[in-house]
């Protein structure tokens, strides 16, 4: 049970708003859970998209973690930086992005990087500039197992599998099959719809098998479907906003009991007429892809209906008679944290409810050093 009053802060004045805080005891408590809901952490490839931040990935370091995930090249070198050992760049790098990826081998040579592939020309181009540069470049196989956004069909992916494997100056390690469109509130429903979309995986892997080609390694899942795909044998799993969680999970994965860890703080600046009032968090400060009842919820102001957001303002009703006053502080819980975590540089850590320090979120930028 959470304590109602975890998230105070008593020096808060002394933060300007809108501002990004984090509390890392909570993100310490979520990386140890999520560490026991898994039998091996050999097979824990946590994503680093929700809190790109280097101090964030240490603890992860720290509890043992060793495998990684990441959709950008920033994102891998600040893994590389951090001296992850197993990196996925969750991602098919074309045009200058191969390039860069390969000067990211180049400049962390201890980490072990890998990246995707779903067709043979790109394969094809990849073991190339392999060969040219005197590297072997790790790749794994993108499966679309119903996410609609890459991948080629398991159905149709034995030919690139087979052909992947017999080109020089790339390591086929395996397949990556990302179930994202997989997101019922419901567990039991989730569980099925999960095992529905892996079905044709199962049947390629058994094919590869009778082939008498080298097992591959699957890494599958995400976190609304880690507590399914940790309980499936010899299968990697990449949760990400476990370490953070947010409000949309909260409310529907109640299975699975991560900390908020993440909030924004806010606070009233205007009181525009009878009723209404208005907040410093505009579409630059959260995440507006939902809709505008679903991107913040304030833990001290559970009652507020937002009417209106633009770049830098939040409408909200207040109701006639409200006692809200201009310079009121307002504990903002993100609906999705991930996208919330890059429209800011850093993130004010929090402790025994007082400002500590900052962790840079520096794999918000596109570019590091590579």
């Amino acid at each position: 049970m959470e304590l109602t009053d975890w998230y105070i802060i008593d020096d808060v004045e002394q933060l300007d708003t809108p501002a990004l805080v984090v509390y890392p005891d909570r993100v310490k408590y979520n990386i140890e859970l999520v560490k026991t809901i898994i039998n091996d952490l050999d097979r824990l490839r946590p994503h680093v998209k929700t809190h790109k931040s280097a101090e964030v990935t240490r603890l992860m370091l720290q509890a043992g973690i060793t495998k990684f995930k990441c959709a950008t090249i920033a994102e891998a070198e600040m893994l590389g930086m951090c001296k992850a050992l197993d990196v996925l760049l969750a991602y098919q790098p074309t045009g200058p992005k191969l390039q860069r990826f390969i000067n990211l081998i180049n400049a962390y040579p201890q980490t072990s990087f890998s990246c995707l592939v779903d067709n043979a020309a790109t394969a094809k181009l990849i073991a190339g500039e392999a060969v040219a540069n005197n590297i072997l470049i790790n790749i794994y196989i993108d499966l679309n197992i119903g996410m609609n956004r890459t991948g080629i069909l398991a159905e149709q992916a034995f030919e690139l599998y087979k052909q992947c494997a017999d080109l020089r100056g790339i390591h086929l390690m395996g397949l990556h099959a990302y179930d994202g469109h997989i997101h019922d509130s419901d567990y039991k429903l989730r569980e099925l719809r999960s095992e529905e979309s892996m079905l044709p995986l199962y049947d390629l892997m058994e094919k590869i098998a009778q082939q008498g080609l080298k097992a591959p390694v699957l890494i599958s899942g995400g976190s609304p479907t880690y507590p399914i795909m940790a309980n499936k044998p010899d299968l990697e799993c990449s949760p990400g906003t476990f370490v953070y969680w947010d409000r949309g999970y909260q409310l529907a994965f109640a299975e699975q009991p991560f900390q908020t860890a993440a909030l924004i703080i806010a606070r009233v600046i205007s009181l525009p007429d009878d009723g209404r009032i208005c907040i410093d968090i505009g579409h630059k400060s959260v995440s507006a892809e939902n809709d505008i009842t679903k991107r913040i919820y304030f833990l001290n102001a559970p009652e507020l209906v937002f009417i209106g957001q633009s770049e830098e303002h939040l409408i909200a009703d207040a109701g006639i008679n409200h006692t809200y006053k201009v310079g009121n502080v307002l504990y903002g819980l993100p609906y999705h944290i991930c996208p919330t975590i890059a429209l800011y540089e850093r993130a004010i850590t929090i402790e025994d409810h007082r400002i500590m320090g900052e962790w840079k979120n520096i794999a918000r930028d596109r570019k590091l050093t590579i």
